[in-house]
């Protein structure tokens, strides 16, 4: 039984498969998904269902999950003259920021599921922690999508908001914690300046950042084995 850990995914549904293949997950195993799933990559919902059949999946929310949910509510009401005179102002800024976030995908692929399955991807989502913690060999880990903004030593995780969790970058030159492992997507490991493998997964400081760009040019999808640190890498993204 093994622990794995997957980066930031955002609709490279190819290069997940890729990834679970290299990774040879079976059942007894968890994968902890750190979030954005959604947006950007040509095939959001498909990885999404990919995910959705496996029971041994924890998935954890990011940035792009929390402006796709509610608006994913929105979209999968019956159009009516009552639900466009329900479209209030909040509601046209979260469409806008989604959209100007990579919501293209997402919302093709969203449209052509049948209205059951609308609900099933809205209430899978729905479910997704805030953070996780995990213990594999006496290590401690905690899983956050982004970082933990507003950080001190005293605070319990119950007292961080959504922001601090799932939108604000960590400093990667700081060790949070002397007796635990960080565990981030959000932030391509291309920009970390500390990072001396650039679009590797960067471990410094009781950090792990996995998020290696899956979706841009020349970025990989990348995991992780707690048990032994090994590291896996898609083939990249095509052109």
């Amino acid at each position: 039984m093994s622990t794995y850990v997957i980066g930031d995914i955002h609709g490279e549904y190819e290069q997940l498969l890729e990834l679970l293949k290299k990774m040879k997950i079976t059942k007894e195993d968890t994968l902890y998904i750190i979030g954005d799933i959604l947006d950007r990559g040509p095939h959001p919902i498909k990885a999404m269902l990919k995910l959705m059949s496996m029971p041994n999946v924890i998935n954890i929310v990011g940035n792009h999950e929390v402006m796709a949910l509610e608006c994913l509510k929105f979209l999968n009401k019956e159009i009516t003259d009552e639900s466009i005179a329900g479209l209030d102002k909040e509601m046209v800024d979260n469409l806008l920021t989604w959209q100007c976030n990579g919501s293209v995908t997402t919302v093709g692929e969203f449209k052509e599921l049948d209205a059951e399955m609308r609900q099933e991807v809205i209430d899978y989502i729905s479910d997704f922690s805030l953070y996780e913690e995990a213990e594999v060999n006496g290590n401690k880990y905690l899983l956050v999508h982004a970082g933990i903004g507003n950080f001190s030593p005293e605070k319990s995780m119950e007292e961080y908001s959504l922001h601090d969790l799932v939108w604000d970058r960590p400093d990667y030159g700081k060790k949070y914690f002397e007796d635990t492992y960080l565990v981030t997507g959000h932030t391509p490991t291309q920009i970390i300046e500390s990072n001396k493998k650039p679009g590797k997964i960067y471990r410094d400081n009781n950090h792990i950042a996995l998020d290696c760009g899956a979706c841009f040019p020349g970025g990989k999808l990348a995991g992780i084995c707690l048990e032994t640190g090994k590291e896996y890498y898609s083939s990249g993204k095509k052109s």
